[in-house]
């Protein structure tokens, strides 16, 4: 009989350097590629009960969903889209199929993913079907990375780093084949969603801002193409990398990354082949240290576990906490009276975008001057910001901020830093209790009217 591959994908949405895709075309003879939209997702936070997919990143999920479907129709597939648990779904395609002979995945590393993955191999073990896993989340694979297992990753980021980059490698990516295997007979691909179905309604477009982009594989390659070879923007990333207004400043590669739309690894492999046709500066090499913040985020998750979600932090380190809802509120809602915080909390709230700077001090801003717990922020932020990532570097914003991440030295930020290595104070206004003054903040005074 021959046998099925169902590819369970999550935040792999890409068909470019897709390890389950890629191997399960070499080894099936039908293949399944599914998406669930599992109910878990769109429930409320886990402390304080905000929606866990809010507008703005529900929108480009969705529209990364819908490209991923267009692009596997190109190559004679699609892409299965059910409403559910992963492990439910899968065990009812085994059911009804009955040539399901493996179920391919990429591994994560935070706790509600592996949960999944736990269930799903149960699931496969109660129907003699096998399970193929592959690592594919980061620029260097967990297995090469130079001090053996991750139990021993450095607790300091420049040490993990010097380590990687003078000694490890980063693997090849993945080409796709033209056309893929076709999917099993009696296989329907399923309707995706719209956001009313999923809770939520459509955001709208605020025209002031700095990510005017949509979701999505093709969307994610057109960007780098844009800012590596068309403009070669990326020649000065370093110097512009920390600024607040226009798509320029920055890659913006961060929301596409989230969902897995593009791969670290093209990434990487594109700023090589610009090194070598264009030029080699400190920028092109910055991209590539944020990457690594971003590998390293995710191995800090697989060696801690769940210990990077707990109030104390990876120091078990008591801090107390303030809960204070109304406080909270002002810092949400972008009413602090600060301008350069509720600024950004404002272009989040209308965009589901803020800047790295940005995300930066009003961080800082709800721990260190407010004293809030700061799992409100991480949990506001995962409604909210479409580059959200549990497992990767701006996940853990909040929590470095709170001195509870793995750098008790983390600065406290003054919000009235408006300008990048400049900081500062000035006397007088008292606003909401925060007591803190406030100038006017240059950049992103727009989010400041509304």
């Amino acid at each position: 009989m021959a046998r099925a591959a169902v590819c369970l994908l999550r935040c792999d949405l890409r068909a470019h350097d897709n390890q389950v895709l890629h191997w399960a075309h070499n080894n099936a003879d039908y293949i399944i590629p599914l998406y669930c939209f599992d109910p878990r997702h769109y429930v409320g936070t886990h402390c304080y009960g905000f929606p866990k997919t809010g507008p703005h990143r529900l929108r480009f999920l969705l529209e990364s969903v819908k490209d991923l479907r267009e692009t596997l129709k190109k190559k004679g597939s699609t892409l299965v889209v059910r409403k559910g648990k992963p492990e439910d779904v899968v065990s009812d395609l085994i059911t009804q199929l009955g040539c399901v002979g493996v179920v391919a995945f990429h591994e994560e590393a935070t706790q509600e993913e592996l949960d999944v993955e736990k269930g799903l191999c149960q699931v496969c073990g109660r129907h003699g079907v096998k399970v193929q896993t592959f690592w594919a989340a980061t620029l260097y694979h967990r297995d090469d990375l130079p001090f053996g297992p991750v139990a021993r990753l450095p607790d300091v980021y420049t040490h993990f780093r010097k380590a990687v980059e003078s000694e490890a490698k980063v693997r090849p990516t993945l080409q796709l084949a033209e056309q893929l295997k076709p999917l099993a007979p009696g296989v329907e691909e399923g309707c995706i969603p719209t956001m009313e179905d999923l809770g939520q309604k459509d955001p709208g477009t605020d025209p002031r801002t700095a990510f005017p982009c949509s979701g999505g594989e093709t969307q994610a390659l057109m960007r780098l193409q844009y800012y590596f070879w068309d403009t070669n923007l990326v020649a000065s990333y370093k110097e512009t990398r920390n600024g607040l207004i226009g798509v320029d400043y920055s890659t913006k590669f961060a929301p596409w990354l989230a969902l897995g739309c593009i791969s670290p690894r093209y990434i990487y492999e594109q700023i090589r082949k610009y090194e070598k046709e264009r030029t080699a500066n400190h920028s092109t090499y910055w991209v590539l240290f944020e990457l690594l913040w971003r590998d390293y985020f995710r191995f800090v998750a697989l060696k801690y576990g769940r210990r990077i979600f707990s109030v104390r932090g990876l120091q078990s380190k008591e801090v107390p906490w303030k809960k204070d809802l109304q406080l909270f509120d002002c810092w949400k809602e972008g009413k602090t009276g600060v301008p350069f915080v509720d600024a950004n909390m404002r272009e989040l709230a209308a965009t589901g975008f803020m800047s790295n700077r940005g995300r930066q001090n009003v961080a800082s801003f709800l721990t260190k001057d407010l004293g809030l717990d700061w799992r409100m922020g991480a949990e506001w932020f995962e409604h909210l910001l479409r580059s959200h990532a549990v497992r990767s570097r701006q996940a853990r914003t909040i929590a470095g901020s709170a001195s509870t991440g793995l750098h008790p030295g983390w600065r406290h930020l003054s919000s009235f830093c408006f300008f990048p290595g400049r900081s500062g104070q000035a006397d007088g206004l008292q606003v909401r209790g925060v007591g803190r003054s406030a100038a006017p903040c240059p950049g992103v005074v727009a989010f400041i009217s509304d």
